[in-house]
């Protein structure tokens, strides 16, 4: 290219080079140098070419190939590089290795932008894509395109001026050591949403306050973009709630404390002492165990039956506890079909001397057909958890029964006994051509001696009412000082079953008998259907 001509092109891009660097160097000096580098470089460039179809785009290409040899030399300052010089990194691969602990950072904070924004700023800096080409793709219009570039940019110097502190999450993570449901469960085990433990330390971050995913993802040390997908799960399943663009946990989420774990013993112990033997000693002299109305393959065995009508006829005792607050008032109905309260517990306290643990415990459970319901509790005195996978327990429990009234009138299937010989709810003997079938579980065969059951149990409640009422109110308020307002609700319907149908006060109802020698451990055949009991509704 003539000198001439040279000169006229440059001349018309001295002032947007001038304004080019202005933007993008730290110092006035520094972009005055900078521009004369550019247009410099560029005229002895036009000189020696005669190719140049595009003048602009050529100036510009040397202008930015010249401002990636200026950050070689600029000090490395990650708070101290504005986004404007950021964008250009980005596009600068050899800039961005002489930057990297600022382009590191600002990769980072591309992950604090919303899903949207994150995937405009890639698609436009990273995927080289026009505008109109993102607004294509994302069906919407240009103009929000840019406004998005516009907002993006806002947030990436906000994010880029800011030190962001992690909470002591990131360097000690919580762990659920224990949880379970009050209710119904659906197709979805509590696994599928807590397996890990992100999911469990996002709830404990919002335990007690609304926070954005950037917040949440703040507290744990981590990207964004791992956690605003957990976020979505665990919200559209009633796990945490939404308001805004914030959230807070919708379950119980319980910080167990030595002190706390003293407080229920001692409760349990007492309202334990107070119950057990009473209702044990008047089950037996009732002469109930002998009614030809109980059935059971182990019927001639009372510690078996007992086993079962003990902690039956304690949770489904007939006085009930004062001022009731409804389980459909306070409990998540989600998207697998469950409904219930779902509560989990945090921390590893030092367990008090003589505290009796409850391991492999399940229930009560308890599920109906129209003609019957089939009442259940797992424990480490039982064999449940070999025989029932949590989720199918609800549809098993169905079946049992649907096969049990058929049974009844017809013979079933070598396959359907077989099933239930699995479950442990029927022992099979005689030949493969006339099996002879014993239902060993404990069957209630008229609603009479299930009324008469209750009317023995509502006998010795009402003796030791006061003092279980007394009880409880003094260890509901220990158990509520830690639980978050939102849902003191729901903790406060669990509170109200204390002493009644509450696992904790069966299992050391159960616990305190074996100590005393009253019961006795169940013979090995005996514990697949242990605590299984089928009544008539």
């Amino acid at each position: 290219m003539r000198k001439e001509e040279a000169e006229r092109v440059l001349e018309g891009y001295l002032k947007p080079v001038l304004g080019f660097a202005l933007r993008r160097c730290k110092s006035s000096e520094d972009a005055e140098d900078l521009s004369q580098e550019i247009v410099l470089k560029a005229y002895r460039a036009l000189l020696a070419r005669d190719d140049v179809e595009d003048a602009g785009k050529f100036i510009w290409t040397v202008a930015h190939n010249a401002l990636c040899n200026y950050y070689r030399s600029v000090p490395k300052n990650v708070i101290g590089i504005p986004v404007e010089e950021m964008e250009e990194l980005l596009a600068c691969p050899e800039a961005e290795e002489e930057n990297e602990e600022a382009v590191k950072r600002l990769r980072q904070e591309i992950a604090y932008l919303t899903a949207q924004q994150r995937q405009i700023v890639v698609a436009y800096y990273f995927e080289n894509k026009k505008q109109e080409q993102i607004a294509r793709e994302l069906g919407i219009s240009a103009g929000t395109v840019k406004w998005h570039l516009f907002e993006a940019k806002k947030e990436l110097k906000k994010g880029m001026e800011k030190m962001r502190e992690a909470s002591n999450l990131k360097f000690n993570p919580i762990k659920f050591t224990g949880y379970g449901i009050n209710g119904s469960p659906g197709d979805k085990s509590p696994d599928d949403f807590f397996r890990s433990v992100l999911p469990q330390n996002i709830c404990y971050a919002v335990r007690n306050e609304w926070k954005t995913v950037n917040e949440i993802a703040d507290d744990l040390g981590v990207s964004p973009v791992f956690v605003e997908g957990e976020v979505q799960y665990l919200e559209e399943y009633g796990f945490l709630e939404k308001q805004k663009n914030r959230y807070r946990i919708n379950f119980l989420l319980e910080e167990r404390t030595t002190e706390l774990l003293k407080a229920e013993d001692t409760a349990y112990k007492a309202a334990a002492a107070l119950y057990a033997d009473a209702l044990f000693t008047k089950l037996t002299e009732s002469g109930i165990l002998e009614s030809p109305d109980i059935e059971s393959g182990y019927k001639a065995d009372k510690n078996f039956l007992m086993w079962t009508l003990l902690p039956y006829a304690a949770a489904n005792s007939r006085v009930k506890p004062k001022n009731t607050i409804s389980f459909q008032e306070v409990a998540t109905i989600r998207p697998d079909g469950s409904e219930n309260i779902f509560h989990a517990s945090v921390g590893e306290p030092v367990t008090p001397e003589g505290y009796v643990q409850m391991n492999n415990w399940c229930g009560p459970m308890w599920n109906a057909t129209e003609k019957h319901t089939l009442w259940q509790i797992g424990s480490d005195w039982s064999d449940f958890l070999k025989h029932h996978e949590f989720w199918t327990y609800q549809s098993d429990s169905v079946k049992i029964m649907t096969l049990y009234e058929r049974a009844q009138t017809e013979a079933l299937s070598r396959d359907e006994y077989a099933w239930l010989a699995e479950q442990g709810v029927i022992r099979v003997g005689g030949t493969a051509e006339k099996p002879e079938i014993t239902w060993q579980i404990v069957i209630l065969k008229t609603p009479a001696v299930r009324e008469k059951l209750l009317d023995l149990e509502e006998k010795v409640r009402n003796t030791c009412a006061d003092e279980l009422d007394k009880l409880r109110k003094a260890y509901s308020a220990a158990a509520l000082e830690s639980i978050p307002q939102n849902m003191r609700r729901a903790k406060e319907f669990e509170l109200q079953f204390t002493f009644y149908a509450d696992g904790r006060f069966l299992h050391r109802c159960l616990w305190e008998l074996l100590e005393s020698g009253k019961l006795k451990l169940p013979e090995e055949a005996q514990k697949p259907s242990m605590s299984t009991l089928l009544l008539v509704n």
